[in-house]
């Protein structure tokens, strides 16, 4: 009877130890669509817009008396684990998704004591799929403060590369935007003054995450109304 309690305390002090080597992973990111953070967790999926910054935390046990190895593989799951588009072997690391499909991710970490026994973590695989690309612009906009179409905004979807220009009719730059600053819109103002009504043109090139090459040239159409800007 003694042995068999002192082969079960052993069990669990081995059990506990073994628990303690372990990781709680998390992958982060800025959800544009909702305009929002997200954190995931192992086992879980997420369908997300191009480009995506990952950011991967392992977050390690508390491992006194041991040492840690860690490796994040990503990877497309339509290739499989065993070839990664990323290997990396820090603790907390990020990378871009800037192609469309599915993707996973998964953490490895190898813990190892004084005496050299080592202990294997795997995380569950988080999966990622980044849409296929879309791009479409208004016709026009009047930009009046009535609070109705007021600012000219491009409608995209997983759009890695972007670059626009609107052009008066004399070939004038009036307005230029990218990725950093599409999503602000333009106010119809050049130098803080609103531009004349009229016919203006758009010089639009984009790439999507599916690799799909844009080039809109366009006539934009401004129109105010009554009011008049311009004094």
């Amino acid at each position: 009877m003694i042995q068999k309690i002192l082969i079960s305390v052993v069990a669990s002090v081995v059990s506990m130890c073994m628990c303690a080597q372990s990781a709680s992973p998390v992958i982060e990111f800025y959800d544009k669509t909702n305009k929002a953070d997200v954190k995931m967790n192992p086992g879980e999926s997420q369908t997300m817009q191009a480009p995506l910054e990952l950011k991967m935390t392992a977050n390690l046990s508390d491992n006194e008396g041991w040492d840690s190895k860690c490796e994040w593989k990503v990877y497309n799951v339509r290739e499989g684990e065993a070839k990664p588009i990323l290997d990396r072997f820090d603790e907390n690391t990020s990378y871009t998704l800037t192609s469309s499909g599915s993707y996973g991710v998964k953490l490895y970490v190898t813990f190892t004591d004084a005496d050299g026994e080592e202990m294997e973590y795997e995380s569950e695989a988080f999966t990622i799929t980044i849409s296929e690309s879309k791009l479409s612009c208004p016709d026009g906009f009047s930009p009046n403060d009535d609070g109705i179409n007021d600012v000219f905004h491009i409608t995209y979807q997983s759009i890695v590369k972007m670059k626009g220009v609107i052009f008066n009719r004399w070939g004038q730059k009036v307005y230029d935007f990218d990725l950093s600053n599409v999503d602000k819109g333009w106010d119809g103002r050049q130098n803080g003054r609103y531009v004349k009504d009229g016919v203006y043109y758009l010089n639009l090139q984009a790439t999507g995450s599916d690799g799909i090459k844009y080039d809109i040239k366009k006539a934009i159409n401004i129109l105010k109304g009554l009011r008049d800007y311009d004094e």
